[in-house]
C-alpha cells in the first residue's frame, strides 16, 4: 500500500542521509554527506539551519550532555553546545570515508565507513563508547548503512548494502552474534540502504534506485510501501513531537536528469509510532 507524502524541506542535496529527532530541542538534524552540510529542520516553525562542515560527513546524533557526535571522514567528533569542535577519536584512512551511524540503546555510537570506491571489505562497523573507546565489530564491509535495534535491545538490525539484504543480529552487552538474514530485497526493487525500527519492532528501510521505504514485520513479512517521487531513497526516522511522522532524506547524486524533488526532506504524517532514541552518552 501507498501512503502520502509532504515534502517537508524542498532541497538538492547531494547525498541527503540520516534523518534523526533531535527530542531535546524538538527539532529533525540530517546530512548531505558529499555535501558536507548538517541540516535542521524545525517542523513546528519550519525554521532551518544549514552547517558547512569541514570534510565529508557520515551521520550526526544528539548527545547526551548536549552537542552533537558526528561520524566524519577521519573520525568521531564532537559538537559542543557552544558550537566548539572536537575529536572523540581520530583515525584517517585514505580513500574512506563516514556513512551511516546509529545510537544503541546504552547510548554507544554505532558508526559505520565505506571506501569511496565501494570495494568489498574496505569498510567497518565499530562501536564507539562516550569516552571514545572504539572497537570494531564487523571489518569485512562494503559500504555500511542502516543500523537499529528491537523495542527491547535484544535485536539489531544492519544494512551492507550491496549484499542487498537486512541482516538480524542477537544484542547483548554491546556485542553481536548469530547473523541472520531478515529480508533481501529482489532484483530490481533497488538497494537497502538507511533504516529505522518502530515501536511495534517493525523495520522500515529507504531503498535506493527503488524510488521507496519498505516496512518488514520481525519475521521479515512485507507488509508496507509508501512510495516516492525520487529514485535515490536513502534513509528514515521517525519524529515529530509524539513520533508519528516518517521523515525521509533522498539524494540526487550520479543522476543525470534528476527529478524536481531529488534532494529533498519528506515527511509521511501518521506513518505509525516510532521508538524515542537514546543520546550519545558522551
Amino acid at each position: 500500500m501507498t501512503a502520502p507524502y509532504e515534502v517537508a524541506v524542498r532541497a538538492e542535496a547531494e547525498l541527503g542521509e540520516g534523518p534523526t529527532w533531535d527530542a531535546a530541542n524538538g527539532r529533525l538534524l540530517w546530512i548531505d554527506i558529499l555535501g558536507s552540510r548538517l541540516h535542521t529542520y524545525d517542523p513546528a516553525t519550519g525554521r532551518r539551519t544549514v552547517r558547512r562542515t569541514e570534510q565529508h560527513i557520515g551521520a550526526v546524533k544528539p548527545r547526551a550532555g548536549g552537542g552533537l557526535v558526528l561520524n566524519l571522514r577521519d573520525g568521531i567528533g564532537l559538537l559542543d553546545p557552544d558550537g566548539g569542535f572536537r575529536w572523540l577519536h581520530h583515525e584517517p584512512v585514505p580513500g574512506r570515508r563516514a556513512n551511516d551511524a546509529a545510537v544503541a540503546p546504552d547510548g554507544a555510537l554505532w558508526a559505520g565507513t565505506m571506501r569511496y570506491d565501494e570495494a568489498p571489505g574496505g569498510g567497518t562497523l565499530s562501536r564507539v563508547t562516550g569516552d571514545g573507546s572504539v572497537v570494531v565489530v564487523l571489518d569485512d564491509v562494503a559500504v555500511s548503512n542502516g543500523t537499529g535495534w528491537s523495542p527491547d535491545g535484544r535485536r539489531m538490525y544492519y544494512v551492507d548494502s550491496p549484499t542487498r539484504r537486512v541482516d538480524v543480529f542477537d544484542h547483548a552487552d554491546g556485542r553481536i552474534t548469530g547473523r541472520r538474514t531478515l529480508t533481501e530485497i529482489e532484483e530490481g526493487a533497488g538497494f537497502p540502504d538507511g533504516l529505522t525500527v518502530d515501536a511495534e519492532g517493525c523495520v522500515w528501510v529507504a531503498l535506493w534506485q527503488g524510488s521507496a521505504v519498505r516496512r518488514y514485520t520481525p519475521d521479515g513479512d512485507l507488509d508496507r510501501v509508501v512510495e516516492l517521487p525520487v529514485p535515490l531513497v536513502t534513509a528514515c526516522a521517525f519524529g515529530g513531537p509524539d513520533l508519528s511522522d516518517l521523515y525521509i532524506t533522498t539524494a540526487r547524486v550520479g543522476l543525470t536528469d534528476p527529478p524536481a524533488l531529488a534532494g529533498s526532506l519528506f515527511v509521511v504524517p501518521g506513518a505509525g509510532k516510532g521508538l524515542a532514541q537514546p543520546p550519545f552518552a558522551g
